[in-house]
Order: structure tokens, then sequence, then C-alpha cells
């Protein structure tokens, strides 16, 4: 009787996680898959991360593109750059990702990433993460302002 009831405990766990992934067609593969099974768990499936603990990708993962090493940052992320993935797996992840979760604030003339800068990028992952995260977001907050600020004088 135990082994039925843990069973139906996993179904209805399982029942209502199931709504929570990103949509993947059947038989599809690709970035969406590379997704929901490697980054989905902590970014959640709308990439809205978790307060505190998770950066959010939602409105402004492509503001790193913008600010001196944001770019290679992305890359060398120890959940990027130690993924179980092959460059060619993360150039489409994350030229998949950056339009889907942030396409407002991708750069004029974006360029999407290669499988030589990835593989170059994952060479040398991020070890002091949250102090080089906390250096660009001022950075990414320093050009908002002079965006702002040179908004205003526009409009003058």
């Amino acid at each position: 009787m135990r082994g039925g009831k843990r069973l139906a405990v996993a179904l209805a766990v399982a029942l209502a996680l199931a709504p929570a992934v990103v949509p993947v067609s059947a038989g599809a593969g690709g970035p969406a898959l590379d997704y929901v099974l490697n980054c989905q768990g902590c970014h959640l499936p709308d990439g809205r991360g978790m307060a505190g603990k998770v950066p959010s990708f939602r409105g402004q993962v492509a503001r790193f593109l913008s600010v001196p090493g944001g770019r290679a940052f992305l890359v060398q992320v120890p959940g990027v750059a130690r993924a179980n993935l092959s460059d060619e797996r993360i150039v489409a992840l994350l030229n998949w990702l950056l339009p889907r979760f942030d396409s407002d604030h991708l750069p004029a003339g974006f360029r999407p990433y290669t499988a030589d800068e990835v593989a170059r990028l994952r060479a040398t992952p991020e070890v002091r993460v949250a102090a080089r995260r906390a250096r660009l977001i001022a950075a990414i907050e320093d050009l908002k302002e002079l965006e702002k600020s040179s908004n205003l004088s526009s409009k003058n």
C-alpha cells in the first residue's frame, strides 16, 4: 500500500507542475528544450527567476550586451560556461533566449553569438559571479540614467 501511496503523491506533484514548463512541440529539440532542461529549474518557465536568489531574464538580460564585459559575462557565468551542452547548443540557446525574454533591450546591430566566441569565453568561467554581476548592474544603471537624461535634454 505504501508504494501505491507514493505513486499517487508523485503523480499529483507531476500533474501540479506540468503546466509550469515552456511549451515545446512534440519531437522538438533545440534551444527551447535546452532552456527547459538546463535553465528553467532556476530561472523558471517565464524567465522571472527567484527574487533575491536567481536573476530574472525578463526585460533585463539583453541590457548586459550594452555595457563593457556584459556580453562575455552571459557566457562565463557557471551555469552557462559549465553546462553539459556543446558550444553550438549554447550559441543557439543564447541567441534564442535574448530576444525571447528581452527583445526590447537588444542593442541596435546586435551580433548573434558564434561558436568560436562561446568556446573562447567558456574557457575562462567567472568565479566571482556576484561581484562581477554587481559591477555590470551598476554600469547598466548608469547607462539607463544617461539615456534618461539624454531623452530629457532632447525634448527641451
